[in-house]
């Protein structure tokens, strides 16, 4: 099991994983934590050659989310435990958040890109970045009218890849 860089995130059993207890900023932890959605939403975004892609998605999506409970890194444990203590606290209705842009989303992949070269261990970085992208990869897969053989549809593919590029997975 990876452990936290200094100052890199708590166990991520801790009930309440607030952005202080994670020696990043307010600011990076959001930027961390609410990456996974921003991927789902876009990812479930109707566009050219790609019709709307339904409910399965974005389930499969919050599926994804909730699979990295299991993963061995405590960075992705603390970013799960930390989006449903945030959904679970949310008592006030939350303000709508502005529409979901591809490029938005992008440059937001490699903003936390750079924040977790800074802060995390290599381990834990490469675990995050490899989860977002096998979130977006499982929207994909169950919104797209994937063949027997499993290829995506080419629009999809070059979603994920572009999600990808922007976590400097390639």
């Amino acid at each position: 099991m990876s452990r936290p860089a200094p100052g890199g995130p708590p166990q991520a059993d801790h009930p309440n994983v607030s952005p202080a207890a994670t020696g990043y900023s307010a600011t990076e932890w959001d930027l961390i934590t609410g990456l996974p959605g921003r991927v789902i939403a876009v990812a479930t975004q109707p566009g050219p050659g790609r019709p709307y892609p339904g409910v399965a998605a974005g389930l499969a999506g919050l599926e994804a989310v909730a699979a990295g409970r299991a993963f061995d890194s405590d960075l992705v444990r603390a970013v799960v435990a930390a989006i449903y203590t945030r959904h679970e606290e949310a008592t006030a209705p939350q303000p709508q958040p502005r529409p979901t842009d591809l490029v938005d989303v992008l440059a937001a992949c490699r903003a936390v890109v750079r924040i977790l070269d800074r802060r995390a261990d290599r381990a834990d970085s490469a675990a995050y970045r490899q989860w977002v992208q096998s979130v977006a990869a499982r929207v994909c897969r169950a919104g797209s009218a994937v063949p027997p053989d499993g290829t995506l549809a080419p629009v999809d593919r070059r979603l994920l890849d572009r999600i990808g590029g922007a976590l400097a997975l390639r």
